[in-house]
Formats: C-alpha cells, structure tokens, sequence
C-alpha cells in the first residue's frame, strides 16, 4: 500500500471524526462556551489541565493569538508530556494518587473558577482526582475525554471512577481506544493517532463558543492578538493589564 494512500486514509477518518464532533456534540460545546462566559461574567478565572498528549489540546488554548486570553494552564512538572525524561515517567505520574490535589492546593484557582480537564482515557488517577477536587473546591468543571474508556476498560482509580463521573459537563472526542485510525500489511501494531488532531479542534470550538456567547450578552472578550502583525503588542498589553487579576501566565 502506498503512502500516500495510507495519509489519505488518515486525512480520511480525522475528518471523519471531526464531523462527527461537530454533528453529535454540538449542544454540549455550546454549553461548555456558556458556562465559560457565565464565569468570566462573574469575574472568576478559566483554567484547563491535560497530561500526557492530552496536554497538547490545553496548551493550545492558552496564550494564543486569537485566543481567549483568560486561560490558563495548569501545569503538572512531568506530565506534561516531553518535559521529563524519561518520557515515560510520566505515564506513571498520572497513576499517582494524591498528586491533583498538591496542585490545586497551590494553584490560584477558587470557588467560582472553572477548569476544564482533557484526558483521552478519563480512566487514570491524576484526571479524576483533578476533577474530584476542583469540584470540592467549588469550581466548574467540564471534562473533555473519550466515552468509550469508560465504557471498555478498568478505571486505574481507587474508586473505580472515570472522569466523565465527576464533571458538571462532558465533551466526547469520540476516539476509539488505542487511538490510531490505521491498519495496514506489515504493521503489527495500528497506527496514525488522531485525538490531538480531534481534541484541539474540539477545544478551539469551545472557546469561539464561549466568544460568542460573551459577545451576545454585551461583554467585549478580552481576545490576544498576533504579536506578528502591527500593533498586536501593543493590543495585548492593554489586555493583560485590564485582566491582570485573572491572568496567571505571564508570571
């Protein structure tokens, strides 16, 4: 089989899954943007958390141009994804009990707050104890993951529990587990993942989402602009200082 052919079948099943998405969680996406401008509305902050290749969805929504500049990532040392070696030190991070609640201890997020974790699998301890302890601290919480991990595996938590069972929202990627949309003779394992393709799609729909949401009730959001185009600077600057209270990246 060619190559060419094999990247046509990729290209193939991430549109195909992106379709889908966009076509069977189109209300939720829209609620996820509205429980985003209600907290921005209140004054509270926007955090999103990923380890792992999850973490790639998350960070693509922080300080971006034409990104919501309220969002901030909150970061795990080690898992998240290639910053540690070895790498896989990481994959058992996740497995760590106890580990989501010494960050949210020391992170800037409170009652009011809201906190989006993405996690393929859901199934791992570090996003379920992330999303069990955001809540108990009174944060919102919307959990971007695949259903069908819950549905054919074993949680890795002590209590059995996914993800999906302790958010206020969920999003379904849609990914099938193993994550690799390829086959093909003389390959002994599938191939071609597509849950980053998928999930920062997924993400960048929730935030215009939640543009549009704020926008329809008369609140300017506060957007970043290119630093690469005349005046971006100088826009996000104004921004940054506006928001200041509620945004913690730039420390």
């Amino acid at each position: 089989m060619s190559e060419n052919k094999l990247a046509g079948q990729f290209f193939d099943a991430a549109i195909g899954l992106l379709q889908r998405v966009r076509d069977e969680e189109a209300g939720r996406i829209a609620e996820a943007g509205s429980l985003i401008a209600d907290t921005v509305a209140d004054g509270g902050r926007l955090f999103v958390f990923g380890a792992g290749h999850s973490s790639l969805p998350a960070q693509d929504v922080v300080y971006r141009a034409g990104g919501l500049a309220l969002i901030n990532l909150l970061a795990v040392p080690g898992v998240m994804g290639l910053d540690i070696v070895p790498a896989t030190l990481g994959s058992a991070l996740e497995r760590v009990n106890g580990l989501a609640g010494a960050v949210l201890d020391t992170s800037p997020a409170q009652p009011g707050d809201l906190l989006i974790v993405i996690s393929l699998s859901g199934r791992n301890s570090l996003p379920v104890e992330m999303a069990m302890n955001a809540r108990a601290l009174g944060l919102t919480v919307i959990g971007v993951t695949s259903l069908a991990y819950a549905e054919h595996t074993k949680s890795r938590h002590v209590s059995g529990t996914f993800l999906k069972d302790h958010c206020d929202l969920v999003i379904d990627s849609k990914i099938d587990i193993g994550d690799a949309e390829i086959r093909a003779e003389g390959v002994g394992a599938p191939f071609g993942p597509a849950s980053t393709v998928v999930t920062s799609a997924l993400m960048q729909a929730v935030v215009v989402s939640a543009v549009g949401a704020l926008a329809e009730r008369g609140i300017e959001p506060p957007m970043l602009r290119s630093g690469n185009v005349d005046g971006g600077h100088e826009w996000n600057g104004r921004v940054m200082s506006d928001y200041g209270d509620r945004i913690f990246f730039r420390q």
